[in-house]
């Protein structure tokens, strides 16, 4: 079977879960491959997320686990036997891996929350706001870079799960670019804030004692909470977070944000008043 050069998130993801079964049915490697009729080698390409495995293997090796979470292993079987070609890979080749594991994410995503603090988070963002921000990256793009980063971001934005974002004063009033590309950008918030499955809340400056400001996050849901995801930026990419222990860390932290931001309405009318003034 001819390797994955490179898996996707949502491959790793799939082998992280049948690693962590393994690990909790206190199985090595061999004797889960004695299980299969198969190498040791390959358990552990499988685990890496260098090859895939049918739904006949991923049930046995669930019930040889002691895994009695029906839905849990069907939505591993889900992942396993997913063969969807997104439009996102029209970018492989062409953008870093992360920028399409992160459309990928989007696509299977049941929910979105965000927390974001300096920068408009990418979803709600215009052309021009996004421009700006891919413009200011050091080392600078070439033209092209720049072009193939503001189209996939502005293909990214179209979703319709339900989304809550909670977006911190500052952020509003930083100017990427200059004060009509601002007020652009707050006029697209206020129209996005009326959408369906958009909420919105603002954090405003004068909330006091709220160090919780400083953490940026984007919190996004599976198919169940054990399959939910974290995504937080560093400098070469997007680091994601899936460990239960971490999922109900941010899980907790996004309520708190989210109870003493201001409540949507309020959350317009702010954002309309700072449209006046920027």
């Amino acid at each position: 079977m001819v390797l994955r050069r490179e898996p996707t998130a949502r491959q790793m993801r799939l082998a992280v879960e049948l690693r962590r079964l393994r690990d909790a049915a206190g199985l090595k490697a061999r004797e889960a491959a004695a299980l299969l009729g198969v190498s040791s080698v390959q358990i552990s390409h499988i685990e890496s997320g260098l090859t895939g495995v049918s739904e006949e293997r991923l049930r046995r090796l669930a019930s040889h686990y002691a895994c009695t979470d029906d839905k849990f292993i069907d939505a591993l079987v889900a992942i396993a036997t997913d063969r969807t070609h997104g439009w996102w890979e029209e970018y492989r080749g062409l953008l870093p891996t992360s920028f399409l594991d992160l459309s990928e994410l989007d696509h299977h995503a049941s929910f979105r929350h965000e927390v974001a603090i300096l920068f408009v988070p990418g979803l709600l963002q215009t052309e021009q706001y996004a421009r700006a921000v891919f413009s200011s990256r050091v080392p600078e793009l070439t033209p092209d870079e720049l072009e193939l980063r503001v189209r996939h971001r502005m293909a990214r934005q179209e979703i319709s799960i339900p989304y809550e974002v909670v977006i911190h004063e500052a952020a509003l009033r930083i100017r990427v670019s200059d004060r009509t590309a601002s007020q652009t950008q707050l006029a697209h918030l206020i129209e996005l804030s009326e959408a369906d499955h958009v909420t919105l809340r603002v954090i405003p400056f004068d909330l006091d004692g709220f160090s919780r400001a400083s953490n940026t996050m984007t919190y996004v849901g599976g198919p169940l909470p054990k399959l939910d995801t974290v995504v937080r930026d560093a400098p070469y990419g997007s680091i994601f977070i899936d460990s239960e222990a971490q999922l109900n860390a941010y899980r907790t932290r996004f309520r708190k944000v989210e109870a003493v931001a201001l409540a949507p309405e309020r959350s317009r009318d702010f954002i309309h008043k700072l449209a006046k003034e920027v």
